[in-house]
């Protein structure tokens, strides 16, 4: 059984931060992942839109530094992604391949190790501690020991393995699902508007769930990606989860022959469905503290801040299908504390991305993948910490989040 420092599970945005955070602490780090590449919901779900990077004003600001930021200086050498753009909120737009190749170079060059196709399946607690972590390949079961450890799984996998308290989104509501969607052969003259989209659904023979949505290009294909094949699943249950995948396929095609009914969309053709549902909400940790959005709304700033958040209340309805979005006040900033990364009954584990412990609306905010990236290299330092001393120290979590180019302080947004 081979021991590490910290051992992070997930390869998303919120987990790569993680990961490259802990080990620039030093700490020998483990990164397994389920897939075959990094990136999570940017290159296994057709999420091609970074939210959370920036503040939502007229003028947009950088709320996401850090990680991040090298992430995107990645993409735009390889002229990779957009400039900022608009949709009720602020985005930049990127190619998933690209991801893949930055993601797997800042990983490297940082010392983590990484294991690809490697499915979590338990976990081993020791009082108020995790002890291990097992995971499966095509060889069988394995297992790794660890003093610290990251759940950045979006499942709450490790959590939920080794015993961590936890929820299944908050009071009986969980976010919708989505399945992105990609489709070519759209020249790059043709404009396509979400009015358009809504027109040629309502004319469309279906099935349908959403008639809305951003119509986004990506930066060097020039291919369409929409987010509108939806369905109401639990991302546990793989029978459920199976259902949301045929029916979003079912969905896909049906919405590209009503693409087709735009004028210069002819001969538009589906390039590639996620090829992974879109979840938007799952489990959470129970955390030491959990984030409302009265605090967000009071501008309760927090001693321990270690993030920002800068997207908006995001909600898409199981029932309606419908989506709203909500604006933070002032369309700025707010505190995300570090308590709400860290489990309450489990001293080394901490969380990040949609996992961590935030109500209903500042979830459905603090989830997005720009702001993941801030709660991951977060969780990453704070684990490292507790790894070398077995205690956690906000105020030194937050200067080593400085030294490493994290942005925790709401005056810091550029």
């Amino acid at each position: 059984m081979t021991d590490y420092d910290v051992a992070v599970v997930g390869g998303g945005s919120a987990g790569v931060a993680a990961a490259i955070a802990a080990a620039r602490c030093g700490a020998r780090t483990l990164l397994i992942e389920r897939a075959g590449c990094l990136g999570g919901a940017s290159t296994l779900r057709n999420v091609v839109t970074y939210c959370g990077l920036y503040t939502l004003g007229d003028t947009p600001r950088q709320a996401v530094a850090g990680v991040a930021e090298e992430v995107m200086q990645g993409l735009r050498r390889l002229g990779a992604v957009t400039a900022p753009q608009r949709h009720r909120g602020v985005f930049v737009v990127f190619e998933p391949e690209a991801v893949k190749r930055v993601l797997d170079t800042l990983a490297a060059e940082a010392g983590v190790e990484v294991l690809l196709h490697a499915f979590v399946s338990g976990a081993a607690r020791d009082a108020d501690r995790i002890v291990d972590v097992s995971w499966q390949d095509h060889a069988g079961r394995h297992t790794v020991r660890a003093r610290a450890f990251v759940d950045a799984s979006g499942e709450g996998d490790l959590a939920f393995f080794a015993g961590a308290s936890t929820r299944y989104g908050n009071e009986g509501l969980v976010n919708l699902g989505t399945l992105g969607t990609r489709f070519g052969g759209i020249p790059r003259g043709t404009q396509v508007t979400a009015d358009q989209f809504t027109q040629a659904v309502a004319k469309g023979r279906g099935p349908f769930t959403k008639d809305r949505s951003v119509m986004t290009r990506l930066p060097i294909s020039g291919d369409l990606v929409c987010y509108v094949a939806s369905a109401d699943y639990d991302p546990r249950d793989a029978q459920s989860f199976s259902e949301a995948e045929r029916s979003g396929r079912a969905q896909a095609w049906a919405y590209l022959e009503a693409i087709r009914t735009i004028p210069g969309c002819e001969n538009a053709y589906l390039v590639s469905t996620g090829p992974e549902f879109g979840t938007r909400e799952s489990r959470h940790i129970d955390a030491v503290y959990r984030l409302r959005w009265e605090d967000v709304v009071q501008g309760r700033r927090m001693d321990d801040t270690i993030a920002l958040g800068a997207w908006g209340v995001e909600w898409h309805d199981r029932r309606t299908f419908e989506s709203t979005f909500v604006y933070p006040p002032d369309k700025g900033t707010y505190d995300i504390p570090l308590r709400c990364l860290m489990s309450r009954d489990t001293a080394n584990l901490f969380a990040a991305g949609r996992l961590a412990d935030a109500d209903q609306k500042a979830g459905a905010s603090l989830r997005v993948m720009g702001t993941a990236f801030a709660t991951g290299q977060a969780a990453g330092v704070a684990a490292a910490q507790f790894a070398d001393r077995g205690t956690v120290d906000p105020v030194a979590v937050r200067r080593v989040l400085m030294q490493q180019g994290a942005l925790v302080e709401a005056g810091a947004v550029r």
